[in-house]
């Protein structure tokens, strides 16, 4: 029995874009992804319908899709068996065109569009069903009207313009450089002082639209939630977006042990029970702080993980999908931490709402060797999965245990692998940063003013290696 337009959700939405310079994205959810290049638009269009038959067999339903592309704009209705129904389908109106007979290749360009089979991302079985309609119908025989721009005489006004547009040097601040500008001989800052201030200008920064960090490490004990609570508290604090952490755990996660705990009990289920209401046009900004965790020296909230004991709870990608859409909508900065199964469906759907990866690592051969393969499985996927490995920052945490035992030795030994570690990743990812150990993020709750200037430095830089990547 076939499926009406009006049985299929609208959630999530979903958009496919091919542009006439060769590049495609499908937006789902409020998140880009790339279309694979092809050699014709049709091959776009297959490519970029092939990311949602993906996103239809992960929900194990049919979804909707908008469509537009350089002929025309619609709608489509896509199965998890590959097949697709047209809902609408409005040609694009030509502007300025003229029909010319179709007698030669030139004259010819956009000719009568032909579907190929949609190769989809592991279909579950081939599509057994009426043949595929087309995207869109076929196209007329039309050629644009050549319009050219009269050469301008004189310089136009807009090329130029009597404001100084380099910023003026402040003086130094730290070190002796500071100390003699404060006497009144004005100093130049150091090369690490000016470092500092350009990390600080980069997290200090303001993005258009939500951004989404996951910290993922197949490893546990590798600082995957200090991770998070550092990101976090430095985002937050410098550039004052709204910034959430958010314990992604597929059952019971540790970020909560790890941060302030509010007034109340609530975690992520609530949050999604109460997501209708949330996200009602009528809803004040303030009725998100019934669901988390404020910190209220590090300027950011926590959701945190079921807590059930019973733990008979796993997190959807349905879920997922919820939970990220009330966030957007109430930050623009979400920092999500993770299990440790990259199979789990909240594992793979937190990676397709990815902005920007990090992938904490302590200094110790398996915690890398997870980190590695973490990676190599994003990466072996394809598309926006390894595009997230390729443009991922890695942060090498020096051991623990060195440091416990306060060896000479050992403290070199920890310091040496850490530099192995850091500089073994740095040809197959973007950034690759160190932090030094301190013991303010072993146990208890994690405060960014706890740390030492030199870990506060480094984490600054990792924050700043992160937002580059936005």
């Amino acid at each position: 029995m076939g499926t009406t337009p009006t049985q299929v959700m609208a959630f999530p939405s979903i958009k496919a874009i091919v542009r006439d310079n060769g590049t495609a994205e499908v937006i789902v959810a409020g998140n880009s992804r790339i279309v694979p290049a092809g050699e014709s638009l049709q091959d776009l269009r297959n490519n970029a319908l092939a990311l949602v038959v993906g996103e239809a067999q992960t929900l194990q339903r049919p979804v909707r899709v908008q469509i537009e592309d350089p002929e025309g704009h619609g709608e489509l209705i896509v199965h998890p068996d590959n097949k697709l129904e047209s809902v609408s389908y409005e040609p694009r109106t030509a502007r300025r065109r003229a029909e010319t007979p179709a007698t030669t290749p030139e004259t010819a360009a956009p000719a009568v569009i032909e579907t190929t089979p949609l190769t989809a991302p592991k279909p579950a079985k081939p599509a057994e069903t009426a043949p595929r309609q087309p995207w869109p119908p076929a196209a007329s025989n039309v050629t644009e009207a050549a319009v050219e721009e009269p050469a301008p005489t004189l310089r136009s006004l807009k090329d130029t313009s009597f404001l100084v547009s380099a910023p003026v040097l402040e003086p130094a601040t730290q070190g002796w450089r500071g100390a003699l500008t404060r006497l009144g001989i004005r100093m130049n800052p150091s090369d690490e002082e000016l470092s500092e201030r350009e990390d600080i200008r980069t997290v200090s920064q303001h993005w258009p639209g939500p951004r989404t960090i996951a910290v993922v490490n197949r490893k546990g004990g590798a600082n995957k939630t200090p991770t998070v609570v550092m990101l976090s508290a430095i985002l937050a604090r410098y550039s004052g977006a709204a910034t959430v952490a958010w314990d992604n755990n597929e059952s019971q996660g540790t970020l909560g042990w790890r941060t302030e705990k509010g007034s109340h009990d609530r975690s992520v289920l609530d949050l999604i029970d109460s997501s209708t209401e949330l996200l009602s046009p009528s809803t004040n900004a303030a009725e998100i702080a019934k669901f988390v965790h404020h910190q209220t020296a590090d300027k950011f909230d926590v959701l945190r993980s079921d807590e059930n004991e019973e733990g008979d709870h796993e997190v959807t990608a349905e879920e997922v999908d919820i939970a990220h859409q009330v966030l957007t909508r109430y930050y623009r900065l979400v920092v999500m931490d993770s299990g440790n199964t990259a199979r789990a469906a909240n594992w793979r759907r937190m990676i397709d709402h990815t902005n920007q990866l990090v992938v904490p690592v302590t200094a110790i051969e398996d915690r890398a060797e997870a980190a590695r393969l973490t990676l190599q499985t994003l990466e072996s996927r394809g598309g926006h999965d390894a595009e997230l490995a390729r443009n991922a920052v890695v942060i090498v945490s020096e051991s623990t245990d060195a440091k416990r035992s306060m060896s000479g030795d050992a403290l070199k030994r920890a310091k040496d692998e850490a530099e192995r570690i850091a500089k073994g990743f740095e040809p197959f990812v973007r950034a690759v940063v160190r932090i030094p150990y301190d013991p303010a993020l072993v146990n208890g709750p994690i405060r960014y003013e706890a740390l030492q200037p030199a870990t506060q430095r480094a984490w600054l830089a990792a924050a700043a290696a992160v937002a580059d990547g936005f």
